[in-house]
């Protein structure tokens, strides 16, 4: 992806948050609800100003803790769809408890962690692992098994073992699905975190919600929420830039 894609998109994302924040306007301007209730632009934007470093100092640790759970996250995603592409029995066996990780609510398991991990980084940064893991393990697996088998018969012709079948015909043809992985759990990484601070923290913009929700302070929450937002798409950015920077022959698209 070339310079001018990113300017394209740079403006393209500019122009929609353009429109969002004109049509939130207009719709306070309308209906002109309560401030509690749905606060305006101005009351958010005097949030960002009146308590800049307050949001800043919260937005910081959320951002660790979303940066920390994602690259663990991601690594241990990889690491068991390794595990269980190599390993048949394994996949039989591990490949049900992967699934169940998912099927717990987040919400019954965060109270747990920050018991077991303390109110620190700790139980933070292992949920937000437990949100990205799956989606990384899910995609790269898949494209573990999905390897061509036309590679595969041309490796068993030159007699190669299943190390290096592994690590020279099945790995370069599954990064591409390891991408999409990553590209998702970019995109959910600051559910873990946020669902973490909720549970029991003491700082961090979830932490910021439930404060400011117990006071009514509506332009408060919206006011994490656009950071949120904003941090979320970033790390997709980025994201999606070192995939296309790597995986070349298919990062040509988001």
């Amino acid at each position: 992806m070339d310079d001018r894609s990113w300017a394209a998109r740079a403006v393209r994302g500019a122009l929609i948050a353009a429109v969002l924040l004109c049509a939130w306007q207009a719709g306070v301007s309308l209906f002109q609800p309560p401030r509690f209730l749905f606060p305006s632009p101005a009351d958010v934007a005097e949030v960002f100003s009146s308590q800049f470093s307050y949001l800043a100092r919260n937005s910081w640790i959320t951002i660790r803790e979303i940066v920390l759970g994602f690259v663990a996250g991601s690594a241990a995603g990889a690491a068991v769809a390794l595990l269980l592409s190599h390993f048949r029995l394994a996949e039989r066996y591990v490949m049900p408890v992967v699934v169940l990780t998912q099927t717990l609510p987040v919400f019954a398991i965060a109270p747990l962690l920050v018991i077991w991990f303390g109110f620190g980084l700790g139980s933070k940064v292992v949920m937000a692992s437990l949100i990205i893991f799956f989606p990384v393990a899910s995609a790269f697996h898949d494209g573990l098994r999905a390897t061509p088998s036309t590679y595969l018969d041309l490796s068993k012709s030159w007699g190669a073992g299943r190390v290096k079948e592994l690590v020279l015909i099945r790995l370069p043809a599954a990064l591409p699905s390891l991408g999409s992985g990553l590209k998702i759990a970019a995109t959910v990484a600051p559910i873990g975190a946020v669902v973490g601070e909720w549970a029991g923290a003491a700082g961090g913009l979830g932490f910021v919600m439930l404060q400011a929700n117990a006071r009514t302070q509506t332009a408060v929450v919206f006011a994490a929420l656009i950071l949120l937002g904003l941090f979320a798409w970033l790390m997709r950015l980025g994201v999606v830039f070192l995939v296309n920077r790597i995986i070349w022959w298919e990062g040509r698209t988001a």
